[in-house]
């Protein structure tokens, strides 16, 4: 008689290997800030955290995940159109193992930044760490799978990277230590040089496929217009100033590697011009507002101020641009994504 544990064995690498010949590419692997991060700060000692409703109500079953969101993310949208899972997995989440993390899986952590002072600022998960926490599941990838497969789903999968928001407006903008050693543009380049650090080390691991998002316009977020008291609480376009030069850094950046990295294919899926015309033009895209958010008064509140209990939060966010005072609604990653998708799937596929 057949050892049923041994069939098992056997058969996950078959059965994962008929399902990335019917995808673009093996898997979606994710690195990043709150704008990508699927639930890992649901396992850390920190304030910022999003497992609890009305996060998550319309996810699938009405589940609070820790996406910082109503429901999906971006990631989760452009793992489906590549023909992978339709949610991606929190590398920490403890419902899930390697077998459900070979097709997808997100290191992400909401308050991270560039720079390490940034992931101090809420204790979150700093963005080197998001890296060593790869290392470990490629380790664990080639146990489960093997090495040649291993290698292949690492080589072959698409990788996202989006963060840098925090490092201006929960670190730069708010305490005084970067400003007193940089100005804005040097600390763009501090932060572009923490970046390019990373990329490299992720090329050395095996990456080759990547999408770089930028920042998006920061300055139009409702926290952001909340304080611009003396602005008529319209986007602070300074903010949105400093976004659209880091992002140009950050293009930079990306090009230069393409050259010297071998077999690197990297692009900026710059999403910051769909999101200021949602934003400015809400009505062309279907919301009614989008200069404060859905959740409470949609003025300042987030995570553990975003209560289920509040009678102030909005009951039907698809009028709404913005979920909590700093994240877009389920909607508007929709909409952001099914506008990168198409570029994606035109140079990944």
């Amino acid at each position: 008689m057949p050892n049923k544990f041994n069939t098992l064995l056997f058969s996950f690498p078959l059965l994962l290997a008929f399902s990335c010949a019917a995808a673009k590419v093996p898997a979606v692997i994710v690195f990043g800030d709150s704008s990508v991060d699927a639930g890992n700060n649901n396992g850390i000692s920190t304030v910022l955290k999003s497992n609890f409703q009305p996060y998550g109500r319309d996810f699938y079953g009405g589940r609070p995940t820790g996406r910082f969101c109503n429901g999906r993310i971006p990631p989760d949208f452009i793992s489906e159109a590549f023909g992978l899972k339709p949610a991606i997995p929190a590398y920490l989440d403890p419902m899930y193992n390697i077998s459900d993390f070979a097709t997808g899986v997100c290191f992400a952590s909401a308050g991270t930044g560039y720079d390490n002072a940034t992931s101090n600022v809420l204790n979150v998960i700093p963005f080197w760490k998001e890296l060593e926490y790869y290392k470990d599941y490629q380790r664990k990838l080639r146990d489960n799978i093997g090495e040649r497969m291993g290698k292949e789903i690492i080589r072959e999968a698409l990788y996202l990277m989006s963060l840098g928001t925090n490092d201006f407006l929960e670190n730069y903008y708010i305490f005084p230590t970067r400003r007193i050693q940089f100005t804005v543009s040097q600390y763009q380049d501090f932060l572009i040089g923490h970046a390019e650090n990373f990329i490299r080390e992720l090329h050395g691991l095996g990456a080759r496929k990547l999408s770089l998002t930028g920042l998006p316009p920061m300055g139009c977020l409702p926290l952001e217009r909340t304080t611009n008291v003396m602005g008529g609480n319209e986007c602070i376009e300074d903010y949105n100033n400093v976004a659209v030069e880091f992002n140009r850094k950050l293009d930079g950046m990306a090009a230069k590697l393409n050259r010297e990295l071998p077999g690197m294919h990297m692009v900026s899926a710059n999403a910051y011009d769909i999101f200021y015309q949602i934003v400015t033009k809400p009505s062309t895209y279907g919301f009614e507002v989008s200069g404060v958010a859905c959740c409470s008064t949609g003025t300042f509140e987030m995570s553990y101020l975003c209560s289920k209990s509040d009678p102030f939060t909005c009951p039907d966010a698809n009028k709404y641009v913005f979920w909590d005072a700093f994240h877009p609604t389920e909607k508007t990653n929709k909409i952001i994504s099914d506008h990168l998708i198409p570029f994606l799937l035109a140079t990944f596929s």
